[in-house]
């Protein structure tokens, strides 16, 4: 009787962090979507997978996707200005089109 206390109390333990988490929430909102679905989806293993997908990045991820996405622009912006550069070389070599016109 001691070792079902036990393990009773485990899963209430476990049902409290599920709790805490969002975790019965989050189940319980797709399911009851998924149940009034007027058209059932043939997965529905799928559905649940797409609807408990990540909404929106944690802290840590949002940060790390910040910072990449600052040192993208800075590329970009870097790579602009040497493609302009570029253009405007070039252009130093190129018979202008009066020149080609004359030949």
């Amino acid at each position: 009787m001691a070792h079902y206390r036990a393990s009773e109390s485990k899963r209430e333990q476990f049902r409290r962090y599920l709790e805490k988490a969002g975790v019965l929430d989050s189940l319980t909102n797709v399911l009851v979507a998924l149940y009034e679905e007027t058209e059932k989806p043939s997965d529905a293993l799928e559905f649940i997978r797409q609807h408990l997908g990540p909404s929106e990045p944690n802290g840590a991820d949002a940060e790390s996707l910040r910072l990449e996405l600052a040192e993208l622009q800075q590329k970009h912006d870097l790579l602009l200005e040497e493609n302009k550069e570029l253009k405007r070389r070039l252009l130093q070599y190129e018979p202008s089109a009066e020149d080609r016109g004359a030949e």
